[in-house]
């Protein structure tokens, strides 16, 4: 826009600020604040001068019309107000706050909220204005606690919630107050002000400030919380409640839904699998409460809640079935955090839960469902003896009775919990399979699109728990044949795909090469799917369809899945494919999820069919390289830890071949294995299994250089647990010892906390070669100085050492 165009807009907009119409103001404000958002307040030098102008007419609707553009300001861009502003001797929030501290005592309930919500906007950045002057912001937030306004009690909740966050200090002389405070607000007639209140209790204990300062008010606040767990006669959840499973999923109902690439290491995200529907009410942040306090107190806090909870479970009629819910609600809250008080009557307590699957009220039966689910560990722990291999199975027909449910909410309940359970049954879920399949199965026909993906998982997590077990033609009869009509019906460009491709995934994996009777038809879509989905990015008009990059994401995993399962099977169908160049191209793509799973898959084919990746070799290694350079490192950690996990698998295959790009990656590891602590535990493990395996096939390559590395890659190999990645960093580690025996003396202590961190090395040549390198070290160091080297290590590090002879 013309420069000229733009001061006449702001030259029009400033006598605005006062309009008589409140809608005129509230527009105004809001351009005010984005024209401030693109030129800053130098942009605009008129500007702050109008604003305080405003502030001080006494006049409300200018006062309004200024408050309404700073608390925009405030909230979309708060440092522009903390920083230097040629021609001003002091920062504008400086100027700003004692005015927003007036306003605290307004008549006007509108200026009140306003300047709380500007002020609260920098509690975070906490500039130096407001540290000096905390005393009157809480003098002003004590003076607004019983504010008549809804509005402001809420902002003031929300003020103590972000301080107790950040700044706990300042509240500590009145922490008292506060928490009194607090739980008087948890009972507000206004839920959105107690929904605000009781996030403070949560916020409180993940700050990890002394419990004591809690304790005394518990006997007092778990019944509040319980009786904030009931639902309200208005929570959305009630007439959700009624939908039946023979309405259609509308478009709006379907959840976004996220594919984590595959990650090949030791971090595993942990999935949130907790409350079902995600609308944040008082009910649900009242059972956050619950849990965390549980966690922090653990069965402290028993005594005071059992009580209420037994008087709710035995209230009867089916007008207080929500006390009974919210009952039901509380066990499974507090199930982890007080599981040591519980634990002696948990099979009173499961065989108490388990009729309520069945109960006539429908959110009865799905809480049912979840709480039963958070015991799932102690339900499989005692279903070694008859009476708990009896509870044991009385849980899992009950949830396989909700997963046929006619109540939608209740399926989805019922799904999850399963899938909990079977997480941690494992394999002992074998002898129920065929039934387990024939309600999974049946589910799948009758599910409507949302609850179907719960389904997929469902399948694919027992397909994860039972492995090869589900390898029998019996169970794959039911399995298969709905999956593949499902897989023929749907498009390729049809985002129902997704869970499908997923729960294919596990499903090639558990059945290894059982899978190869499904696997071409499999194969050859992903590789149609990942071609046509190239082609929409260069040009989805001649592709015909939009270009999505999670189809890419999924196929290049289902493909993992494929490599894993098949092994060596899977080489007929890459050879006969364009799959190398394919992947080629996503491992130099711009987009970091492509690129995670791409060397996923490229360290999958190493291991099954490198003669394949032959041809352009060279390129898949430089690829693999740049993305451990340190300078992008953090920006996409996860890609950078399957390219290095990739360049060991293909070290290990192709030997000597590696060799021109050996120093180029070791210079790149190196900084990752000396500074682990900003890195995370998966990459710095991968990082020290790849330089082993580089070791071992270049040793005379690497091995002048290793005193520089030595300590560190030793202090990282220690942290590895024993498998065959270890074995290969170990071989690595003897071929570089007996190439240059004097590079690794002064690292000799860490070199042997390494040897002593194997629980036993099972490979019996390996085993041999460690002997040999620490005898080797032993006629090297005479004359007393391989005993002071020895006299250095802790007594257990010693002792397993004596494992190798010396």
């Amino acid at each position: 826009m013309a420069p000229a165009n733009q001061q006449y807009i702001k030259s029009e907009l400033l006598p605005c600020l006062g309009a008589a119409d409140r809608h005129i103001r509230s527009t105004v404000g809001t351009i005010v604040s984005v024209i401030v958002q693109l030129g800053g307040i130098l942009g605009w030098p008129e500007l702050l001068q109008a604003l305080v102008t405003c502030l001080d007419s006494n006049d409300t609707n200018h006062m309004e019309g200024a408050m309404d553009a700073l608390s925009k300001i405030c909230e979309d861009i708060p440092q522009v107000l903390d920083s230097e502003v040629p021609g001003l001797s002091d920062r504008p929030i400086k100027l700003l706050l004692p005015r927003f501290y007036q306003f605290f005592h307004s008549p006007h309930p509108s200026l009140r909220k306003l300047a709380l919500g500007s002020v609260n906007q920098y509690i975070m950045m906490m500039p130096a204005a407001l540290y000096t002057s905390m005393n009157q912001y809480l003098q002003g937030l004590f003076a607004l606690a019983h504010d008549p306004a809804a509005e402001v009690r809420k902002l003031v909740c929300a003020a103590f919630v972000q301080l107790i966050e950040v700044h706990p200090s300042f509240l500590e002389p009145h922490l008292k107050d506060v928490i009194e405070y607090i739980l008087q607000v948890n009972k507000d007639e206004d839920d959105e002000v107690a929904l605000e209140g009781c996030e403070f209790w949560s916020a409180y204990c993940e700050a990890q400030l002394p419990p004591e300062n809690l304790r005394e008010f518990l006997p007092r606040l778990i019944p509040v919380l319980l009786s904030n767990m009931v639902y309200a006669d208005d929570d959305e959840s009630l007439v959700e409640a009624e939908e039946d499973e023979s309405l259609p999923d509308r478009d709006q109902d379907l959840k976004p839904r996220f594919h984590s690439s595959r990650f090949h290491g030791s971090d595993s995200v942990e999935d949130d699998d907790d409350d079902i529907v995600n609308v944040w009410n008082l009910r649900k942040c009242s059972a956050a409460a619950l849990d965390i306090l549980s966690n922090v107190f653990g069965d402290e806090i028993l005594p005071t809640m059992m009580p209420v909870v037994q008087a709710k479970m035995a209230a009867t009629g089916d007008e207080a079935w929500k006390d009974r819910e919210a009952a039901v609600l509380a066990i499974g809250a507090v199930g982890e955090g007080c599981i040591n008080g519980l634990y002696p009557n948990l099979p009173q307590i499961v065989d108490f839960l388990i009729p309520l699957l069945d109960d006539k009220f429908p959110l009865i039966r799905s809480i049912s469902c979840w709480t039963v689910s958070r015991f799932s560990k102690y339900i499989v722990q005692e279903s070694g003896h008859q009476r708990g291999y009896e509870q044991f199975d009385r849980v899992l027909m009950g949830l396989l009775r909700r997963i046929l449910d006619t109540n939608k909410r209740v399926q989805e309940a019922a799904c999850s919990a399963f899938a909990t359970l079977e997480e941690e049954a494992a394999e002992e879920l074998a002898p129920r399979l065929e039934i387990i399949l024939q309600h999974l199965m049946c589910a799948f026909g009758k599910y409507q699109r949302r609850n179907l993906r719960i389904v997929y998982d469902a399948i694919g997590t027992l397909a994860d728990a039972v492995g090869a077990e589900l390898n029998q033609p019996t169970y794959l009869n039911i399995l298969m044949p709905p999956l593949i009509a499902k897989w023929q019906q749907l498009s390729d460009s049809d985002k129902d795909l997704f869970p499908l491709l997923e729960c294919f995934t596990s499903i090639a994996q558990a059945l290894g090469t059982g899978f190869s009777q499904f696997a071409e038809p499999v194969f050859q879509r992903c590789i149609n799917i990942i071609q046509s989905q190239q082609q929409a990015k260069v040009d989805t008009t001649s592709a015909g369809i939009p270009y999505d990059k999670e189809f890419i994401v999924c196929c290049l995993d289902l493909l993992s899945g494929l490599a894993e399962g098949l092994d060596s099977g899977i080489e007929s169908l890459v050879s006969q494919s364009s799959l190398r160049d394919l992947l080629l191209q996503c491992c130099m793509d711009d987009a970091s999820d492509i690129r995670q799973s791409a060397f996923a898959l490229l360290g999958d084919l190493a291991r099954t069919c490198p003669v394949h990746l032959h041809p352009r070799l060279s390129e898949f290694l430089d690829v693999a390289a740049k993305q451990l350079n340190t300078a992008k490192l953090m920006e996409s950690i996860s890609v950078a830890n399957n390219a290095c996990w990739a360049i060991g698998e293909l070290a290990v295959k192709v030997r000597q071949e590696i060799s021109p790009i050996v120093m180029t990656v070791i210079s790149y590891l190196v900084p990752i294995l000396q500074h682990p602590q900003e890195l995370n535990k998966s990459l710095v493990e991968n990082s020290a299994i790849t330089l082993g395996r580089l070791a071992w096939v270049c040793p005379e390559v690497i091995s002048p250089h290793m005193e520089h590395f030595m300590q560190a890659w030793c202090i990282a190999l220690s942290t590895i647990h024993d498998d065959i990645e270890k074995e290969d960093a170990f071989r690595g580690l003897c071929a570089m010892v007996r190439a240059n025996p004097s590079g690794a003396l002064s690292s000799l202590v860490f070199m042997c906390k390494a040897i002593a961190s194997w629980h036993e090395i099972r490979s019996e040549d390996l085993h041999n070669e460690v002997c040999q390198v620490l005898r080797g070290y032993k006629q090297m160091l005479r004359n007393g100085a391989w005993d002071q080297y020895m006299s250095a290590l802790e007594s257990p590090v010693k002792e397993k050492l004596s494992k190798y002879q010396v």
